[in-house]
């Protein structure tokens, strides 16, 4: 037996890292969108409300292929059950190359709506790499290591919105723009071929590469939607709707809020730099999350093992961003900060969910009523505490759902809507009332989230005592 663990671990050490490969190209071109809104808002002299129909449409192509991809698996089965992950990872990742690739007719054409057909192409191709990709990384290898394979890949996705800011800011705004730095849509064209010829590549090499083959045999198919019965469910699609919400509407309005007179009145091309410390605050946040919820480790070791990973991903951050130490060491407080508000949560997902949440408003509000450099602290630390929140409010809403667990799942993966619907409230406020008030809508956002934790740790509560009851019996 331990040789057959042995071999299967080496079989699939392959895999493991070609889907790794996967998970980074998907973050950096998620992340894209963040400095397409800007370019887009100026190229075509947009509102805020109608450039955040960039984060609209890909988003809700989320919600459009989840709900689709739910209604086929309650009435007929698991569509991926029938035909393979691999199979299903593959569409995903063509779908989401030829949205990448209408990229070139939308910019020929300088067309703002064939730019949104694009980015809905694109979120569907995501929308089927969510279902599948997450799924199979989970299926390579032993269960109980199961969670460290997911948060590896997932710390990589995060290492890609670290990047993306920089590097693709660097080819819109500067590499591939017109030699006047003026805007032009032609600057898209180019980087976006580039990202549909890395994603035909990735798909390449997963076509070559012998992956093992799962199937879910015997599962009932669950009509109806019997799952929305559990209360906790209910609240926690819509803690992800507004999780999602909240850090896409956060992230697509950094640049935006570093541009303003009274806050730092940067250019875009410095802004992109610290647009990186806000999505790199959340991979160092997931890192530490990974450790400081891992109840394998023991206490005493947690802090050390925390605190390298948080000194290694640090200076990884600070050789990618074109900043200062004297620019960037602000973010060692948050960093402290991080491990505190860990250490309170004592390591339960729902106590930790509600302290990131409570910290996240304060910061909001600190950005809404300040100015100057605090303001700009106040936005970026924000990244850092968004962190653990997708994976502790997804755990957190499937959890005890038995045979309704995979109808939940759905549910809360449609709720991945937020990132559609909270921007396009948000740009409507900053048109009407200006950049700085319109983070309003976030702090609404977290309180929800806030709230949530606090229901999971008193259901949870009750749950475990019922259990215990029922045991002693």
């Amino acid at each position: 037996m331990a040789n057959n663990e042995v071999g299967t671990k080496r079989n699939y050490t392959v895999p493991l890292v070609t889907i790794t490969l996967l998970f980074f190209m998907w973050g950096f071109i998620t992340c894209m969108n963040d400095i397409l809104i800007p370019y887009l808002k100026q190229l075509f002299k947009l509102s805020f409300f109608e450039s955040m129909l960039v984060q609209f449409c890909f988003f809700g192509a989320y919600f459009i292929g989840s709900l689709i991809y739910f209604l086929i698996s309650t009435t007929k089965g698991d569509p991926i059950d029938k035909v393979g992950y691999k199979k299903g990872i593959l569409f995903g990742i063509f779908l989401a190359a030829f949205g990448c690739v209408l990229f070139f007719p939308a910019a020929s054409l300088a067309s703002y709506p064939l730019f949104l057909g694009a980015l809905f192409i694109l979120g569907l191709g995501f929308t089927v790499l969510q279902i599948t990709a997450n799924a199979y990384v989970s299926l390579l290898g032993p269960e109980d290591s199961a969670s460290s394979r997911l948060n590896m890949t997932q710390a990589f996705n995060a290492f890609g919105t670290t990047i993306a800011p920089v590097l693709g800011g660097h080819l819109i705004f500067e590499l591939f723009s017109e030699a006047d730095g003026s805007f032009s849509a032609a600057a898209t064209k180019i980087p976006y071929l580039i990202f549909a010829g890395i994603l035909l590549l990735v798909a390449l090499i997963i076509s070559r590469v012998k992956l093992p083959d799962f199937k879910v045999a015997g599962e009932e198919v669950v009509k109806g939607f019997g799952a929305l019965q559990h209360n906790h469910l209910k609240f926690g699609v819509l803690a992800m709707f507004c999780y999602v919400g909240g850090e896409v509407a956060v992230g697509s309005f950094i640049i935006s809020f570093l541009e303003q007179p009274q806050v730092m009145n940067l250019t875009e091309s410095v802004s992109k730099n610290y647009l990186s410390l806000y999505w790199g605050g959340a991979m160092i946040g997931r890192f530490l999350g990974a450790i400081s919820l891992n109840h394998s480790i023991s206490q005493s070791k947690k802090a050390l093992y925390m605190l390298g990973a948080a000194a290694a991903v640090f200076l990884v951050i600070f050789s990618i961003v074109d900043l200062t130490f004297a620019q960037i060491s602000f973010f060692l407080v948050f960093i402290a900060l991080n491990f505190v508000a860990f250490f309170i949560g004592k390591s339960a997902p729902a106590r930790t969910l509600s302290i990131f949440a409570a910290i996240n408003v304060v910061l909001l509000i600190s950005a809404m009523l300040t100015e100057g450099p605090l303001a700009m602290y106040s936005i970026l630390g924000i990244g850092i505490f968004n962190s653990i929140m997708f994976s502790n409010i997804y755990t957190l809403a499937i959890s005890g759902l038995g045979k309704y667990t995979s109808q939940g799942s759905s549910l809360v993966v449609m709720a991945i809507l937020g990132g559609a619907i909270v921007p396009i409230f948000q740009g409507y406020l900053a048109d009407t009332f200006g950049v700085q008030h319109s983070f309003i809508i976030p702090v609404f956002c977290y309180l929800v989230i806030l709230i949530f934790g606090a229901y999971c740790t008193k259901y949870l509560s009750h749950v475990k005592q019922d259990a215990d009851a029922k045991s002693g019996h």
